[in-house]
């Protein structure tokens, strides 16, 4: 398994072009649809954690899971197969883009890749809004990213702030459904 975990988290470093949340998709692929080492929600919750702590995403993400796969040295191969190729291309990317910087072709190219890494971040995130219909419905699927919009975008809130508030209500005030699961596995531990 440390072999995929480096060929996984390799996979996504190489081609996540466009900084840490373009990774995501890529790792979201791997991780779960070709691995299947999680499911979409573990995905989602592991993502919301790497949300609120510092530094690059993609590397907190990376280590996480391999720590969760395999210890101490998944993570040790994830953090390297993300970082690794990450620095080879920036090295070789930067110096060719400071040689040929006066190109126009490296212009387009240049304006070019943002829009590409939206999408892939707008696919994402619809993917998450989607799933959250399943758990929430559409009600209040809606009116959770309505709120967040505007609390992140109008009010200014650092999106830490909404993830680590949302996590806090989950806790505070469990869903009908998530008192009713603890209450059966209390239930089948007395028996």
């Amino acid at each position: 398994m440390l072999k995929d975990l480096f060929i996984a988290f390799f996979r996504a470093g190489m081609l996540g072009y466009g900084g840490g949340l373009s990774a995501i998709p890529l790792m979201q692929r791997e991780v779960v649809e070709r691995y299947k080492w999680m499911d979409d929600d573990e995905f989602s919750n592991i993502l919301a954690l790497a949300n609120t702590l510092p530094g690059p995403i993609n590397t907190k993400m990376a280590g996480y899971i391999g720590w969760r796969l395999k210890g101490f040295f998944g993570m040790l191969i994830s953090i390297i197969a993300t970082v690794v190729p990450t620095a080879i291309l920036i090295i070789l990317l930067l110096t060719a883009l400071h040689t040929y910087k006066d190109k126009p072709w490296v212009h387009g190219m240049s304006k070019g890749v943002l829009p590409i890494a939206g999408v892939m971040i707008g696919v994402l995130a619809w993917d998450f809004f989607r799933k959250s219909k399943i758990n929430l419905g559409w009600g209040m699927a809606i009116f959770y990213t309505g709120i967040s919009v505007i609390v992140i975008e109008l009010m200014g809130l650092h999106p830490a702030i909404v993830i680590v508030a949302l996590i806090l209500y989950a806790l505070l005030f469990p869903s009908r459904e998530e008192r009713e699961k603890d209450k059966r596995v209390n239930q089948e531990g007395d028996s």
